[in-house]
């Protein structure tokens, strides 16, 4: 043995079990221990995808009125900010006809527009809250009780666990969303984050934002965010790898203006053309910048060669600014900007700033639709 662990396989991680799936395990145990004044240790649902799960409790109560249990969340081998968690289900019996279903600790409550919950109401999303209220339903139905119950879902290190979600930026304060629409966790999904950057703009566009910004992570966000101080919290969003995806969205729900923000390694990428800029998806291709080199100036062919032989785009970019060719980041900025429009027929306004690692602004350039000369004051 070298001691090294050795990486999985994608085919050989583990799935995991969404927080809404967990929720509705431990209502679904919690309820029927109220009905049966037994505790429940397993708790057995039928997920969205179409099959059924069987979740083991960590702890169930029961009193006269009400029964509460819990389980911890399993997300299997994604890099979940909700593993482990404890997720609970407190269920009561309610003067109140029908089926009441709230957060307690640790689940937010939205106070912005633009999710798909109502401003005011746990952030518990529709799939989540149609398992519980379904499952609780039938539930009843098997056992011919027709009284009212209250269901409240609570999560006692969410708070906690939120700092490390984007749900403050999105206005859910106070704890983590019960999310899922299949009920179980694909390790390493995109699916996921797309998910988050539908959100994340759905909540810009309510806030009234028409110019939002998008960036490659959070270094870059921090940069945008000293660019752009005018704009609210709100208008940043992280884009990760998914250029053309969010770009797209943007369109789709009516921003009028985007900014794109990030480094040379994306970038580079980007204005060739790429929109999906994770490193195994393209590789930067060093021809490409020295043609933008060629176009912003560059005769010298030691250098065109010194470009063509690089390791990253970085050093590319190093080596421009150290022989002062500034014209390269504009027009590697327009380039940019032209992808961007391209790929989504138009429509909307995009500009391109370019930063190194320690945040110095490279250049900036931005593009109307249709517009081929920049309208940056050079």
């Amino acid at each position: 043995m070298n001691g090294k662990t050795k990486k999985k396989d994608k085919s050989e991680m583990r799935s995991g079990y969404t927080t809404g799936a967990c929720a509705t395990a431990t209502t679904k145990a919690a309820l029927l221990a109220l009905i049966t004044g037994e505790a429940q240790m397993e708790s057995t649902i039928y997920l969205p995808v179409g099959k059924f799960a069987t979740f083991v409790m960590e702890s169930c109560t029961v009193e006269e009125n009400v029964a509460e249990a819990g389980t911890i969340k399993d997300a299997g081998d994604d890099p979940d900010a909700t593993h482990g968690a404890l997720i609970q289900s407190t269920v009561s019996w309610s003067e109140t006809p029908g089926i009441t279903l709230d957060g307690g600790i640790g689940v937010g409550r939205v106070t912005k527009e633009g999710l798909p919950v109502p401003v005011g109401e746990a952030a518990i999303n529709p799939v989540p809250r149609k398992m519980i209220l379904e499952t609780a339903a039938e539930v009843l139905q098997n056992h011919n009780i027709s009284r009212g119950i209250m269901i409240i879902i609570s999560v006692p290190d969410g708070e906690k666990m939120a700092e490390k979600t984007l749900n403050k930026r999105l206005g859910i304060i106070g704890g983590i969303s019960i999310l899922g629409t299949r009920g179980t966790v694909i390790p390493f999904s995109s699916s996921a984050y797309m998910a988050s950057i539908v959100q994340a703009v759905s909540v810009a566009k309510a806030s009234e934002c028409e110019h939002v910004v998008i960036t490659t992570g959070g270094r870059s966000e921090k940069y945008a965010m000293q660019q752009y101080p005018e704009l609210p919290e709100e208008a940043f969003i992280e884009m990760g790898d998914f250029v053309g995806f969010t770009l797209k969205q943007c369109k789709k729900q009516g921003i009028k203006k985007v900014s794109l923000v990030g480094m040379m390694g994306k970038f580079s990428k980007v204005a060739h053309g790429v929109m999906m800029v994770h490193s195994k998806s393209a590789p930067v291709d060093f021809d490409f910048l020295a043609n933008v080199a060629v176009a912003a100036g560059v005769k010298d062919e030691k250098l065109i060669d010194e470009i063509k032989q690089a390791n990253t785009a970085s050093q590319v970019g190093d080596l421009m600014a150290e022989n002062g060719v500034d014209d390269f980041f504009t027009i590697l900025c327009e380039n940019c900007c032209l992808s961007g429009l391209k790929e989504i027929g138009g429509g909307i306004s995009i500009e391109t700033s370019l930063y190194t690692m320690k945040g110095a602004l490279l250049g900036k350039a931005g593009k109307h639709d249709g517009e081929n000369e920049s309208n940056w004051n050079r």
